[in-house]
């Protein structure tokens, strides 16, 4: 779950290092398209739909959340928020070998997804599985791996790191890493007993 709260604070941060140079892609993908060049106003458009349209995904996700884990439980929720990262990881890393500017976009949309489901299901999950004395510092994880993966990503985009021409798209598919280790570790940790007791009715579960 931290590393769900960390990946949305990576992709928050991230996006913002690499602008010129998909603004810039937008341009020339737009020129070899459609033979002439695209107005200032229209890159602007595309370049913002970019960045707004993760807190739509993030919308839909958190929309989805309530549901996901009553029906698949909190931790296969978890699990299943991954499908959209990997996704949008995927778009996003191959959107200039595949010359389109739309693949990052709709790669943004489905790490936005991600994004509003873990920021949830963290701090349910975290906190139905933590001791009692412990539960209060647990529940903060949430905050405090936002944080650092805001922090990982703007220095993830430096250019002395990821932030320059040839890498945005490797910079863009980074939140991929934070997913890949969830996917291996996750699966060995318990159900949250709360979703054991009340939902499947499974006493010696939770016990």
């Amino acid at each position: 779950g931290m590393t769900g709260t960390f990946h949305y604070g990576l992709q928050v941060s991230i996006i913002n290092s690499p602008a010129e140079y998909i603004q810039s892609f937008i341009h020339e993908t737009w020129l070899k398209r459609y033979g002439s060049s695209p107005s200032a106003e229209m890159v602007t458009l595309m370049w913002s739909l970019i960045v707004s349209i993760y807190s739509i995904g993030g919308l839909l996700g958190s929309s989805c959340a309530g549901y996901l884990c009553v029906r698949f439980g909190r931790k296969k929720a978890m699990l299943l928020s991954n499908i959209p990262a990997l996704l949008g990881a995927a778009l996003m890393g191959l959107s200039r070998l595949c010359g389109s500017f739309e693949m990052i976009i709709a790669g943004r949309l489905f790490s936005g997804v991600c994004g509003g489901l873990t920021q949830n299901v963290h701090i349910m999950y975290a906190g139905e599985c933590a001791p009692r004395k412990l539960r209060g510092l647990i529940a903060i994880t949430a905050s405090t791996f936002s944080a650092l993966g805001k922090f990982v990503g703007f220095a993830l985009g430096l250019r002395e790191v990821l932030g320059v021409e040839a890498l945005w798209p490797i910079l863009l598919a980074a939140n991929a890493v934070p997913v890949l280790f969830q996917l291996l570790t996750l699966p060995f940790f318990p159900d949250s007993p709360r979703y054991l007791l009340i939902d499947l009715k499974d006493k010696e579960g939770c016990i």
